[in-house]
């Protein structure tokens, strides 16, 4: 009886710990979901200090994801930070070595790029399964996207913007796979969706999707129109529009003028002056001094 006592007492014990492992667990996938890449990761102007960070950061929370496959906050987070960092580092160095005449190296960051996006692509799209079954067997066939897609509603709108986000940069980055680029209408689709549900989130971050998006459709018109938005929503703080609007419209367009004094703009504007930008301004005004100093291979 004393052997079965200690025996009961052991696996009470056990049962106990591993209820406490799992709220610790819990508390820690919370808290990495809630510092997401916001807070004082967005508030910083040392790229190459989150350059550094961001890995060690995402990798824990893939790790916190084993344990709790079904967090919405870890999968939001991993969606939106893979996307970020591979845009922000990634494909920042592709474009670079593009532009200096690396073309193989260009090409293998690219490669690297395209993964990236698409493991961010993964998350999101896990989100939005578990939100909603069945939603991603119907997101696989292009026309059965816009009517899957109208059961999101504006909780879904942070999730849907990174999903479509990192979808439609794999394609960017992906644009010998073709079978990747025919799934274009997708993210665009997604976005027109949240859109309609939450014109205004993260301060006009949708209208700026959908410069590039229709420009890239050769729908200079509506490009031109969700800039203007993008610009009233954000309040001309966020330096990324400007970018943006320069690279998806000004230079197919070969409006060197107008390029010009855009990206001057952005670079003469104080990045740190607004703390929740702080980070993604730098970033984009050095993305800006990239696209000036290599103008001559842009334009005719």
């Amino acid at each position: 009886m004393k052997r079965l006592g200690s025996l009961a007492a052991l696996v009470a014990f056990a049962l106990q710990a591993t209820a406490c492992r799992s709220v610790a667990t819990t508390a820690v996938a919370n808290s990495f979901a809630g510092s997401g890449t916001g807070g004082v990761w967005a508030a910083d102007d040392d790229p190459e200090l989150i350059r550094d960070a961001t890995p060690f950061g995402l990798k824990t929370m893939e790790a916190l994801l084993e344990s709790k496959p079904e967090h919405q906050g870890l999968l939001e987070s991993l969606t939106s930070g893979f996307t970020q960092y591979a845009y922000a580092f990634v494909q920042m160095d592709a474009d670079r070595a593009e532009l200096e005449g690396r073309s193989g190296e260009a090409q293998v960051l690219r490669e690297r790029a395209k993964r990236l996006f698409l493991r961010a692509r993964e998350y999101g799209l896990r989100g939005l399964e578990l939100r909603h079954p069945g939603l991603r067997q119907k997101l696989e066939s292009v026309r059965d996207a816009g009517p899957a897609l109208q059961q999101l509603d504006a909780k879904d709108v942070p999730l849907a913007y990174w999903t479509a986000a990192s979808w439609a940069l794999a394609i960017s980055s992906g644009k010998e796979d073709m079978a990747l680029v025919a799934e274009l209408p997708v993210p665009g689709a997604m976005v027109e969706r949240a859109l309609a549900l939450d014109e205004s989130w993260d301060a006009g971050a949708l209208h700026e999707f959908l410069v590039s998006y229709a420009a890239a459709n050769g729908d200079v018109a509506s490009a031109k129109s969700h800039y203007e938005r993008a610009r009233v929503l954000g309040r001309g703080q966020k330096l990324g529009t400007d970018v943006s609007f320069a690279e998806a419209v000004l230079v197919p367009a070969q409006d060197r003028d107008a390029f010009t004094k855009t990206l001057e703009g952005v670079l003469s504007a104080d990045a740190r002056a607004v703390r929740e930008y702080r980070l993604a301004n730098v970033l984009a005004q050095r993305r800006a001094r990239l696209l000036l100093d290599h103008a001559d291979d842009l334009f005719l």
